[in-house]
């Protein structure tokens, strides 16, 4: 049976990121928090295995979600990665697409549609799993 996903959501909005993290824990994954790009980038070279992380574009620097992305792209197995801002711009946008995000929501974000996004990323990278060495760590 395979493991709880391991989600890590990072916002520096104390709210959204307990609430997300509430939501996500209630359905069944496990998660880990980071109220800053600094704490996030942290959490990934500690060495923690996330399935998927949700970060915020725009916490103590414009932009500087795609710092964590660009973190989370560099890693094997690479997580899903999923951008959520308040303040789209055709700019950051093509940023995030061209770093091959997997998804780029605009807040407010429909909580049912980034669920279902993230269970489908998160069940996508599961066969992966199975083709190569994954480390266990939390």
């Amino acid at each position: 049976m395979r493991p709880a996903p391991h989600l890590l959501i990072v916002d520096d909005e104390p709210n959204v990121l307990l609430t997300l993290g509430m939501i996500f824990e209630q359905d069944g994954y496990r998660v880990t928090r980071a109220a800053s790009c600094a704490e996030a980038l942290h959490e990934l070279a500690n060495g923690n295995a996330f399935d998927a992380i949700i970060t915020d574009l725009n916490m103590e620097e414009p932009d500087i979600g795609l710092d964590v992305a660009r973190a989370a792209l560099r890693l094997s197995p690479r997580p899903a990665v999923v951008i959520c801002t308040g303040y789209a711009e055709i700019k950051n946008a093509r940023a995030a697409l061209q770093m091959r995000v997997d998804y780029f929501a605009t807040k407010p974000v429909d909580i049912d549609e980034l669920k279902l996004v993230v269970a489908r990323l998160s069940a996508a990278r599961a066969p992966q799993e199975s083709k190569g060495d994954r480390s266990k760590a939390s």
